[in-house]
């Protein structure tokens, strides 16, 4: 146990690209918030990786979950690493999976492990550097699942959100593979209208799970995007059942209904 001015305070690292803190949560024993910038980035249990507080990190893992029979090992591709928290849930629900984590910030991923380890043999590997880099150099219908989380502060960076960026993914998804996006937005939701239209020029599948205080412009907040390379392929249904127990239930757009939401929306093109 450390001391009381750490627990308090946290562990303090500088990081490539900013002053990081992690941060015990009192009421979990295993429990860590990660701070960049004094911004959260991360929360993880390494006593129980199962366990996904943020909100958005439950609609990912929702598409996880959805994305293959449960239990079934997946190849999945993280662009933005954190503290890990997404690839030590899919090592825990889906044992075998071969996952690799491409992040940019060196020191960070240090300070990360150092503090609380990934778990030995869970098949992660972990590439530094720029995600847009990194997404181009990569085999193609090499994944089953790529999730994308690249933040600078509380800003996704538009190099990875792009047509040519989501046209790169697509070409990294194998057959019935799925991407799935974390989006933070605010009202009127004009970055996530203009990521959907982005991506509905690689993805012929695509649906939003998001609140609906976020929908109505009441709050700042986090939506998370499932996009899919063939028509029908994504379990709406059962993306929306979950979404709907959950203790900030969510709705799921798509179809006719995220055409409406888009409507006027325009892809970003940084080319």
């Amino acid at each position: 146990m450390g001391s009381w001015r750490e627990i308090i305070d946290g562990i303090a690292e500088q990081g490539d690209y900013g002053a990081a803190r992690l941060v015990r949560d009192p009421r979990r024993k295993g429990g860590w918030t990660l701070l960049v910038e004094e911004v959260q980035q991360s929360y993880v249990d390494v006593r129980d990786p199962k366990h996904l507080s943020f909100e958005y990190t439950r609609r990912i893992g929702s598409v996880v979950d959805t994305a293959a029979p449960p239990g079934a090992p997946l190849r999945v591709l993280h662009l933005g690493g954190g503290a890990f928290t997404m690839p030590r849930y899919i090592a825990a629900t889906r044992p075998g999976s071969t996952q690799l984590v491409v992040e940019r910030d060196r020191k960070l991923a240090a300070f990360v492990q150092r503090v609380l380890p990934l778990p030995a043999q869970a098949g992660i590997d972990i590439a530094f550097g720029d995600a847009r880099e990194t997404v181009a150099e990569l085999d193609p219908a090499a994944y089953d699942l790529v999730i994308g989380d690249v933040y600078d502060a509380a800003q996704m960076p538009e190099s990875v959100s792009d047509v040519t960026f989501a046209a790169a993914v697509a070409r990294l998804l194998a057959p019935g593979g799925i991407y799935a996006l974390n989006v933070a937005d605010l009202a009127p939701l004009t970055f996530s209208r203009d990521q959907a239209a982005t991506l509905r020029t690689a993805f012929a599948d695509l649906c939003l799970i998001v609140r609906s205080e976020l929908l109505r412009g009441r709050r700042y907040g986090n939506a998370v995007f499932a996009a899919a390379l063939d028509a029908g392929r994504l379990p709406i249904a059962r993306l929306a059942a979950i979404a709907g127990r959950d203790r900030q239930p969510a709705q799921v757009i798509s179809g006719a209904g995220l055409d409406l939401l888009t409507e006027g929306a325009v892809p970003l093109r940084l080319d």
